[in-house]
């Protein structure tokens, strides 16, 4: 998104065109006045961005990414989904990528179990606090600054998870939910759903992926169902034969590491579905993490 942004300090705000200051400032200044609506998510998800956009203006004097992360604000303040930044979309490391791409699918994991749901102010800390996190990261200079944000991100997930892995999947329009027991019911097979994320172009299991394969094992032998799905897609990029293919190496890495926990592999159905079903509906060739994934879903 920008890589000289200390060059850009150094030359100081006057090297900035006018138009761009301008823009800039309307975008934070619409945030800063907005009154969000929507979900609790959502409105909690504007106010991260809020302070975020600012930071960025006034503190970091980052104009692009104030621009940025400005309008995602302004998105999540009119009650539209807003979802976490694409790995693809930063000048990262290879090693950068394969971090920030696991962080990203633990959270799509825990939204898609229901996360926001269930806490929407810590969910949408998670979520700002990642997109901090991989602009910090792109920027590569300032540690303190790239551990705070991975600190934060850190510590919303781990709370995430810690609710997720206690509450059954959220029914839409369902009824408010009463009071806790002390000990919950377990997921019903119908209800559970787990996702595997992969980087590009790879089949390979991420250190992320083990943590929901252990979930998943674990759920089997307290509650073992009559079938197992195990379901591979892509993303839109490259040609939909072989991301056919693609996604069948993948749903087949998730079968072979399920059955080395335990799981009878007579009980999974294997199957691909490329670039159908996506989960983030994109064009053509996007590179879109979300949608590189194996759904495991229970009968």
């Amino acid at each position: 998104m920008k890589s000289m942004r200390i060059l850009m300090m150094m030359a100081g705000v006057m090297l900035l065109s006018a138009c761009t200051m301008f823009d800039t400032y309307d975008e934070v200044n619409a945030l800063n006045e907005a009154q969000p609506v929507g979900s609790p998510f959502t409105q909690a998800l504007a106010a991260e961005y809020k302070e975020f956009a600012n930071t960025e203006l006034k503190d970091m004097f980052d104009y692009p990414d104030a621009l940025h992360f400005a309008r995602k604000g302004l998105a999540a303040a009119a009650g539209e989904s807003v979802m976490p930044e694409p790995v693809g979309d930063w000048n990262l490391s290879e090693d950068n990528i394969k971090e920030l791409s696991a962080a990203r699918g633990r959270l799509i994991v825990t939204f898609d179990l229901g996360a926001r749901e269930l806490a929407p102010a810590a969910a949408a800390k998670a979520q700002a606090k990642f997109d901090c996190w991989i602009e910090q990261q792109e920027e590569n200079w300032q540690t303190d600054d790239i551990l705070s944000c991975k600190k934060g991100y850190l510590e919303a997930i781990e709370h995430l998870e810690s609710l997720v892995q206690q509450a059954p999947a959220p029914v839409a329009q369902a009824e408010p939910a009463p009071a806790p027991a002390p000990e919950p019911p377990p997921m019903a097979p119908e209800e559970a759903m787990y996702l595997v994320f992969f980087n590009w172009d790879s089949s390979e299991l991420s250190s992320g992926a083990f943590g929901v394969l252990d979930a998943v094992a674990d759920e089997v032998k307290k509650n073992p169902p009559k079938q197992i799905n195990v379901t591979g897609h892509a993303d839109t990029s490259g040609e939909k034969e072989y991301n056919k293919k693609l996604s069948f190496r993948r749903a087949n890495a998730v079968r072979d590491a399920l059955a080395k926990r335990g799981v009878a592999q007579d009980l999974m159905k294997v199957e691909s579905r490329g670039e159908e079903e996506l989960l983030v509906p994109t064009p053509d060739n996007v590179r879109e993490p979300a949608n590189r994934r194996v759904n495991i879903s229970f009968e």
